[in-house]
């Protein structure tokens, strides 16, 4: 597979198992508490752009596959292979913000958080992942649908541009005109890109100046007639209005007794020019026929970007046990929430939630762009388990399992982001449209045809599948 690369052409760390130190860099691969029982041979921990590209000639010349890792938050720890190379892209995690032409050029590690707080010091935004932890890398591969993404489209909308590295160890740009095909699989393939993008070139938006939420939580049993109130709300509502539904244990701040009930959470997060605006394009939820029944109400809440972070960071703590899984489907939310509220009330743990974003992304911006990544239903469920001890793996696991499969017989595709490509073979497949798996089958060919970077986790995967 070409000559051998000496290590020492490397900057980085080379870590073979069986060194000393490779149990400490496995462990540090995934953000998750779960740590799948798969090894890499190698783990080349870069220490520049320039070490990718001798990674990949390594790779090539001792014969080992190639996964990567930007930041490890993947749900099912695609990262995370039997054999093979796994270069970790961790330290690469430079940004640097251009507010003249309001772009932003970004290394893979840098998270959504670090991003946002960059660039509010210019009046400028992103639609960065909900949890400020993410690293860009993997959420923009995927799609990325992420803070106001409602209005300003999947976050690969906004790549304009990429440096890659490919099979063959070629250094290359790609944009809507250079190297085309590349960039189009590089917005919305996900872990099963047939190459490593080292560098991504952002389109920026001004700031909201202001960020008002609305909150009600209800009672469980109330889920028929609040997701039928609120999705009938949503209709009215800007796109620049987030709206969630949430069915999970209420926070302490939303009930005191013990236990803390089970809810259904209606959430609404408005990205306006002005308060005013912010709190006007909340009315069609100001008025709400069920108030009398909510356990918790909050209206026209100012709040700031930092805030939401903290939020989802207590929704996914450091250091649990988490499995997600993800469904598009052409049901209504009605439907699927009332399918999924019995498995909410009988989760093993207090922690677990299904979230419903309803309208999680601009279809139009996406049907403005060409990318690998669309929008396969007119609603969208995550069940999220979450857990603390080794010791419920089993239970847990099989309760997010038992969600899906509640749901699943309405589901029309998947989200590579956030799919358990474990669970079953074809769920790769169907996180795309039939024809773009198709074109991602046939590109994977072309720039990797031998096959040295390896695909989406799973069994039994191939692009004929």
């Amino acid at each position: 597979m070409g000559g051998r690369t000496p290590a020492r052409a490397i900057g980085g760390d080379i870590i073979r198992r069986g060194d000393p130190g490779y149990e400490s860099a496995w462990q540090g691969i995934l953000w998750n508490g779960i740590k799948p029982p798969r090894f890499p041979d190698v783990i080349v921990r870069v220490a520049s752009e320039r070490d990718v590209p001798e990674a990949v000639a390594l790779a090539r010349s001792e014969g080992l596959r190639i996964a990567v890792r930007s930041g490890g938050h993947s749900w099912c720890g695609s990262p995370l292979r039997d054999g093979g190379m796994l270069i970790d892209l961790s330290a690469l995690g430079r940004t640097h913000i251009d507010p003249d032409s309001a772009t932003a050029t970004v290394q893979p590690a840098a998270t959504g958080g670090t991003l946002a707080a960059e660039l509010s010091r210019y009046g400028l935004a992103f639609p960065t992942g909900h949890c400020g932890s993410v690293a860009v890398g993997g959420y923009l591969l995927s799609g990325g649908l992420g803070w106001n993404s409602g209005a300003l489209g999947p976050a690969c909308a906004s790549v304009r541009q990429i440096d890659a590295v490919t099979a063959a160890g070629e250094v290359v740009t790609c944009d809507a005109n250079e190297n085309s095909d590349l960039f189009w699989a590089a917005r919305g393939a996900g872990p099963g890109l047939f190459a490593i993008v080292t560098g991504f070139r952002l389109a920026l938006y001004p700031r909201p100046a202001a960020i008002v939420t609305t909150t009600y939580a209800f009672p469980l049993a109330d889920v028929v007639p609040v997701t039928r109130w609120a999705a009938a709300a949503a209709t009215e509502l800007p796109p620049t209005v987030e709206l969630s539904f949430v069915l999970g244990t209420a926070d302490p701040a939303m009930s005191a007794a013990t236990p803390r009930p089970k809810v259904i959470i209606v959430a609404a997060t408005s990205f306006a020019d002005s308060q005013d605006e912010a709190t006007r394009s909340l009315g069609p939820l100001r008025v709400c026929p069920l108030a009398d029944r909510a356990i918790f109400s909050q209206a026209d809440e100012p709040t700031t970007f930092e805030a939401l972070y903290d939020t989802s960071g207590s929704l996914w703590p450091t250091g649990h046990r988490c499995s997600a899984d993800t469904l598009w489907s052409g049901a209504d939310y009605e439907i699927l929430l009332s399918r999924l509220a019995p498995v909410v009330a009988t989760a093993p743990s207090e922690k677990s939630l299904v979230l419903a974003p309803v309208s999680p992304v601009s279809q139009e911006k996406t049907l403005q762009q060409e990318m690998a990544f669309s929008v396969l239903g007119d609603s969208y469920v995550v069940p999220y388990a979450i857990w603390d001890s080794p010791v419920h793996d089993e239970a847990n696991i099989e309760w997010l399992r038992h969600a899906m499969r509640t749901v699943e017989p309405l589901g029309t595709g998947h989200y590579i982001a956030e799919a358990d490509l474990t669970a079953d073979p074809s769920r790769a497949r169907r996180s795309f449209s039939p024809s773009d798996w198709d074109r991602l089958g046939r590109l994977k060919a072309r720039y990797d045809p031998e096959d040295l970077f390896f695909s989406y986790l799973g069994r039994s995967i191939t692009w004929a599948a």
